[in-house]
């Protein structure tokens, strides 16, 4: 066993340079060595790839690794070889080789060089590659991210249900290990029933990752709190997560619109391109990678500083995992994510035609995610009970936005009292949705259709409230109260500790839910946004500057600047005209044309009065917004008529015309004369012009008063309004 021990340490000095193990490894590692099936439970960074490496590279033989993903075979390989030297060493058999390759592969494995393979399960079950494998000598068989395996699981894949029946088919007596990140007791049952290993010694490190820091904020206006959080962690490496790949392109564009080195990374996009974005994120030559959950799956960058969920993750264990890729090297990891209900009802919808059986899994495990949201209580304690491990969260040290914040709390004993009793009443045969809607007197189909109604407990709890009864429920399991049958779609029963409470109870404060507060999609995320309070004596100063440029120029002051743009620089400050540009309103032409008075003016009043600038200036909007834009204009060069333009982007007519308005506000010139000559003839389009030039304001309803509604209609000053912007201001 000493010398076992001593080849143990020498190997992983020889072979990966450290002088001592993490965690269980070694006592893994030594369980593999010795031909035992083993299963490891590792939070991301703890160290699961060398649980397999080190005894592969020490074993007679090849050990066959199943993994899901080719990138993240290409990344494991690469370095191993880094480390081993011999590119022989480690390969992977996918879909990505060409048959000269593949050749390869196999030659260095029948002649004992390679000492690793790592294949895709769905490469796994191919006759051709059975028969290769049932030639060769197998270590044995090590199955990455097996929470794969599980229905229950966030990433189940039916392939990986087939392995079991392949390693039978390749030799007997086969040692499994098993890894996985991720596993709730439910999914490490099902994990060690399917791959057949009950008797499998378990090895489970704790899920609590000290470093991390946890927040969920309401979704409103997100593209530009992204932009910002990015912009306080500038040249800092990060992972945002999106689940549509159209929204993987527009956060991207949104952030190099912003200055920030960012590259999408999405399940549509060609797969040299996915390994080229991959490299420059490991390599440094971006910052941020904008992604599906694709991306990370057992990408080794430790020095992740930060993952945010644009949209809710779709499960505790994924978004588990995915934040789990920050702060790998035990240093500082942010984990940020958005939620609104909207984003639930998405999932749901998603799940809508789904076979009944997993629509009910995928509502439970949805379910957490929302209550994790949701509620007020310590993050980690949360994540940490939902895999099964008990959390004091005086132990969280402040690490999580709960902890943080101001509580509410409220006296549980009699509530909880009514609570308990009501599931024991109902022969714990409810999940706690329906306990909810017996107390508040939320006459359901499920309720009415158990008569439920007619119970007298029916509504005893209105006048405590939703929230009390939200808060009180989830805290009851989050403390053992109440436990989940999970096989059972989240009935309810009391645990021991609940019926001595029913028995003996005793005063306990729990806190109430925080509410979220109202949120809103990205539809609203080219709205202008101030950053502070605006700046009333620089805001006279720049009106008095504009007009003194309009008397010069001799327009009208609101052809130079309108009042909201001088109001956004006012609580923005741009002081160069890359910044100015990003002011609502003004865009490159106005930019160039009027901008630099301008810039000069607030650089000098910034400096006079020692002003702190905000850090983000303007969020620059995100590319689809432009993208219409782009499209107006180049019809309108092509002299389409403004109906069609609008039919040919489902927008109404006035939509249009607020669009064009927008575009030329910014500087941009556009010729309508191909559209406004056929409606206005050119008397009263002077008529019009005459009246703009000696106009306070640009305002369309002084111009109905001064020119008369019986001879103008609001649209026609519109375009008039329009045009005369475009000739005289840009």
């Amino acid at each position: 066993m000493i010398e076992t021990k001593k080849s143990l340490f020498e190997s992983l000095q020889n072979f990966f340079g450290f002088n001592n193990f993490k965690g269980d490894q070694e006592a893994i590692i030594e369980n593999i060595l010795a031909g035992k099936d083993t299963f490891v439970i590792m939070p991301t960074g703890g160290g699961k790839s060398m649980c397999y490496q080190l005894p592969a590279l020490m074993s007679e033989g090849t050990a066959i690794v199943i993994s899901p993903l080719i990138a993240l075979m290409k990344n494991q390989v690469d370095q191993l070889r880094a480390f081993g030297g011999a590119d022989s060493i480690a390969h992977f058999l996918n879909s990505s080789l060409n048959k000269t390759e593949i050749a390869k592969v196999k030659e260095d494995v029948i002649t004992g060089k390679a000492k690793l393979l790592y294949v895709a399960p769905e490469s796994l079950t191919k006759q051709e590659n059975i028969d290769f494998l049932q030639l060769i000598k197998v270590s044995f068989v090590a199955v990455d991210e097996a929470h794969c395996i599980s229905e229950w699981g966030h990433d189940f894949r039916p392939e990986y249900r087939k392995i079991r029946q392949v390693i039978s088919n390749i030799g007997d007596n086969i040692p499994i290990i098993a890894l996985t990140a991720t596993a709730t007791p439910k999914v490490q049952q099902d994990i060690q029933k399917n791959l057949q290993m009950n008797n499998a010694l378990l090895y489970k490190s704790s899920f609590n990752r000290t470093n991390l820091y946890y927040e969920v904020r309401a979704k409103r206006n997100v593209i530009k709190e992204i932009v910002r959080f990015v912009k306080q962690h500038q040249g800092k490496s990060g992972i945002i997560y999106c689940l549509s790949r159209k929204k993987v392109e527009e956060v991207a564009e949104a952030l190099n619109l912003n200055g920030i080195k960012a590259l999408p990374y999405h399940a549509g996009l060609d797969p040299k391109v996915r390994a080229d974005t991959q490299d420059k994120f490991l390599m440094e030559d971006v910052d941020v990678i904008v992604a599906t959950i694709a991306f990370g799956m057992g990408i080794d960058k430790p020095d992740v500083r930060y993952v945010i969920h644009h949209d809710v993750p779709k499960s505790m264990e994924g978004y588990y995992q995915e934040t789990g890729r920050s702060g790998r090297d035990g240093g500082e990891g942010i984990c940020l994510s958005f939620y609104s209900e909207k984003d639930v009802d998405k999932l749901q919808k998603f799940m809508k035609d789904k076979p009944v059986a997993e629509r009910e899994i995928g509502t439970q495990i949805l379910k957490e995610v929302i209550d994790y949201a949701e509620s007020a209580v310590c993050r980690r304690k949360q994540i940490l009970h939902y895999f099964g491990e008990n959390f004091d969260e005086s132990d969280c040290n402040c690490m999580c936005d709960n902890c943080r914040a101001q509580k509410e709390f409220f006296d549980v004993q009699e509530p909880l009292q009514k609570a308990l009793k009501l599931v024991l009443q109902l022969g714990e045969k409810f999940d706690d949705l329906h306990i909810i809607s017996m107390l508040m007197g939320i006459d359901n189909p499920q309720i009415h259709n158990y008569e439920h109604h007619l119970l007298p407990e029916f509504g005893s709890g209105k006048e405590e409230g939703e929230n009390l009864w939200k808060s009180l429920m989830r805290q009851a399991l989050l403390n053992n109260y109440l436990a989940k049958d999970i096989d059972y779609y989240g009935l309810l029963r009391l645990t021991d500790k609940g019926k001595d409470y029913l028995e003996n109870p005793y005063e306990l404060k729990w806190v109430y839910n925080r509410p979220m507060g109202a949120t809103d999609d990205d539809a609203e995320d080219e709205a202008p946004q101030g950053s502070g309070v605006l700046d009333t004596q620089l805001l006279q100063m720049l009106k008095d500057l504009r007009k003194k440029i309009a008397k010069q120029k001799n327009l009208p002051p609101f052809v130079i600047f309108q009042d909201p743009s001088l109001e956004e620089m006012c609580t923005h400050y741009p002081i160069t005209l890359e910044e100015m540009k990003q002011i609502s309103g003004v865009g490159t032409g106005k930019a160039v044309k009027f901008g630099t008075a301008f810039t000069e003016l607030i650089k000098k009043y910034v400096e006079e009065n020692n002003i702190d600038r905000p850090v983000d200036l303007v969020i620059k909007s995100a590319a689809n917004k432009s993208a219409i834009k782009v499209s107006i204009i180049q019809n309108i060069d092509r002299h389409i008529a403004l109906e069609d333009i609008a039919s040919s982007k489902g927008l109404s007519y006035e939509d249009i015309l607020r669009e064009i308005e927008s575009i030329v506000n910014s500087g941009t010139k556009l010729n309508l004369s191909y559209y406004i000559d056929d409606l206005i003839d050119e008397d009263r389009q002077e008529e019009v012009f005459d009246y703009f030039r000696t106009a306070e304001a640009d305002s369309i309803e002084n111009a109905l008063k001064e020119l008369g509604s019986d001879d103008y209609t609001q649209e026609e000053l519109q375009l008039m309004r329009i045009k005369f912007m475009s000739e005289l201001g840009n």
